[in-house]
């Protein structure tokens, strides 16, 4: 059963990237039981298929490194003809790594930029001709939290994620009042990328404990949080925002840390 608490989302084609695992497949699926069809694309096709597979005949799973830009062209095309034109797009794909700038060598920082922000770029430019031949569309590209601030050595990751804002202002100015574009901007979220980010970890409970223990919220996201989102930003429920960067992050950084006391 369709829920159309979103308006504006049943019968669209919307594309995820990134969309087997964490946030994305939260997005692949949210979107779904809005109505919309949906289409996974990610490195990991099994993956993929397997969720397609959970959620029904309106998700379609494509694998692809949305890096090239070739398959990038060869898959929206073939969205197009599977689903229908695509009008929506989120823009989730991304990888981690850590190290300085001093640390990180140029196959690394490329590596990152090209899957955390030059694929956002390929995307975009492959969608938006059909956005603007439909006379609507609305993009959300998935940055961080750490577009607005950094932990230690994460240079590269950092920067692809601030790079995200950028572009979303820039491509909101360029294709409006056609298309809308935001970005947001999660803090620690409950996925298989935290979960490889720790997992060399001794304790990992007390790792988990001190990312809860660094937002106001006293815990983590879920990823279905962060869809639901995502999907307010796709829908007419938020016709009037657009070239905003929204965090999404259980108050991370509002805080000075030292009390006062009597």
């Amino acid at each position: 059963m369709v829920n159309d608490a979103y308006p504006g989302l049943s019968g669209k084609t919307a594309i995820v990237t990134g969309g087997a695992k964490g946030i994305g497949a939260a997005c692949v699926q949210f979107l779904a039981e809005q109505g919309a069809n949906v289409a996974c694309l990610d490195l990991d096709k099994e993956a993929g298929n397997s969720l397609a597979a959970t959620i029904g005949p309106n998700v379609m799973s494509y694998g692809l490194d949305v890096s090239k830009s070739s398959l990038v062209h060869e898959t929206v095309k073939k969205v197009a003809e599977d689903l229908g034109s695509p009008t929506l797009l989120v823009n989730n794909a991304g990888i981690s790594h850590y190290g300085t700038v001093t640390e990180t060598t140029d196959q690394q920082w490329d590596r990152i930029l090209d899957v955390n922000l030059k694929s956002y770029f390929l995307c975009a430019r492959e969608v938006i001709p059909y956005m603007l031949s439909a006379g609507k569309g609305a993009i959300v590209n998935v940055a961080s939290v750490q577009s607005f601030m950094s932990q230690q050595r994460v240079a590269a990751y950092c920067a692809s994620k601030a790079g995200i804002i950028g572009l979303s202002r820039a491509i909101a100015v360029d294709h409006a009042p056609t298309i809308r574009c935001n970005a947001i901007c999660p803090g620690t979220v409950d996925t298989p990328m935290l979960a490889d980010a720790i997992a060399d970890v001794s304790d990992k409970e007390a790792i988990l404990q001190e990312c809860r223990d660094m937002y106001l919220m006293k815990r983590i996201a879920e990823p279905l949080e962060v869809a639901q989102l995502v999907a307010y930003l796709l829908s007419n429920l938020s016709s009037f925002i657009t070239g905003q960067a929204i965090r999404i992050d259980g108050g991370i950084g509002l805080e000075i840390g030292a009390s006062v006391r009597d």
